[in-house]
């Protein structure tokens, strides 16, 4: 039986899966709420945007900005493009 993780988390057994392969405490509670609600499908092509690859190092940095990701100015695109997927 999966630990009980609190209300808040929809899918124990997928969120502890999550959890110990590394992923933030938030990343993972949204990934197993999205897979335990019927109405959102995680797994399909979301947004319309095109891939970071796509994105300007600008548009890269001012996304990152954005979320507040600490050391952007000092990377480049690859490493803003690393940083805004794990956040």
């Amino acid at each position: 039986m999966a630990e009980d993780h609190g209300s808040s988390i929809k899918n124990d057994k997928l969120y502890g899966d999550l959890r110990d392969k590394g992923m933030s405490k938030e990343k993972a509670a949204r990934i197993a709420n999205a897979q335990a609600n019927d109405n959102m499908h995680p797994s399909e092509k979301g947004g319309k945007q095109p891939p970071y690859e796509d994105w300007t190092k600008d548009e890269l940095y001012a996304r990152a900005q954005e979320i507040g990701i600490d050391g952007r100015s000092d990377m480049n695109k690859d490493a803003l493009i690393e940083a805004l997927r794990n956040h």
